[in-house]
């Protein structure tokens, strides 16, 4: 499991070319014809200084829309101020099943009030609490998470919004011959539950996001895109890969958001983890490549 951990930093030099270009060409960069989404995670320090401000100063970016990855205490009346006064629109919000299952109730209730279309699973559950705090799942784990994530769909749905997976690299090693995440694609029902493939961890976990679309067309509603300097070999485990801003590592999104054109993707996230530089700094740098993909 390689989700959200401290990577090595990496410098890049393209801040200034990025800061340069007006907002008015950030406006209109998307991918697949799609607003300019970002993952808060990517802001997640700076959020709980100053939630309005950081929001702002996305917005003044070019990004239109956000998905949460936690709140920082705020009700939705005050999120649902933020985002009207910045001009964004929360999407979605991720919830490990952990915080998931047990607050279910609530956070429908929460999402109904600040509009969200999203709820995502973050990070699966095990059928059985494991020992010594162990991430490890066995492929009985993930058939057990693909019921339950048909119940929490189930439930989503009834309350006018979609349920999630989000995906990290633990999903694409194989036990004995049977790919977790091809089990939970086989196993969840589509009309209950969505995929929000993170195309950078599936590539550091060894696959191919491209054939996942080919093999999967109507599965994936939104995506994440994040890059590194180099993919690593042997497993993210033994080497964990090395962040980038888009554009500035190992992954060409091209032919990725090319395969993805056709399907009915409907929002693309930015998900910058870790920074060498200012961090708007570097979301104007992963601005500039995604405005190469602008419809």
């Amino acid at each position: 499991m390689q989700s959200r951990r401290a990577f090595v930093q990496y410098s890049a030099a393209t801040v200034t070319y990025a800061a340069v270009l007006s907002r008015s060409v950030f406006a209109r960069a998307n991918a697949l014809g799609l607003p300019l989404g970002l993952q808060l995670y990517s802001v997640r320090e700076q959020l709980p200084k100053d939630y309005e401000g950081t929001l702002r100063q996305l917005a003044a970016i070019g990004y239109r829309e956000v998905e949460a990855a936690g709140f920082f205490g705020h009700d939705p009346a005050q999120v649902n101020a933020a985002m009207k006064n910045a001009g964004l629109h929360c999407v979605s919000a991720h919830y490990g099943y952990d915080a998931l299952y047990p607050h279910l109730d609530e956070i429908i209730e929460f999402g109904n009030k600040i509009g969200l279309e999203y709820l995502i699973c973050s990070f699966p559950g095990h059928k059985t609490p494991p020992q010594g705090g162990s991430h490890t799942f066995t492929i009985e784990d993930w058939r057990w998470n693909a019921d339950q994530f048909n119940r929490i769909g189930e439930k989503v749905s009834a309350a006018g919004m979609r349920f999630g997976y989000h995906n990290h690299t633990m999903e694409f090693v194989a036990q004995s011959g049977v790919v977790p995440y091809d089990e939970l694609l086989r196993l969840t029902d589509p009309e209950k539950v969505t995929m929000e493939m993170d195309c950078g961890w599936v590539i550091v976990g060894g696959a191919n996001p491209v054939e996942y679309f080919q093999k999967y067309p109507t599965r994936f509603s939104m995506l994440h895109v994040k890059d590194f300097k180099k993919i690593p070999s042997g497993g993210p485990e033994a080497h964990p890969p090395i962040a980038s801003e888009l554009g500035q590592g190992a992954i060409d999104y091209g032919p990725i958001f090319a395969a993805a054109h056709p399907l009915p993707i409907r929002h693309v996230f930015v998900e910058q983890e870790e920074f060498d530089m200012p961090p708007m700094d570097s979301l104007r740098v992963d601005a500039a490549y995604m405005e190469k993909f602008k419809g």
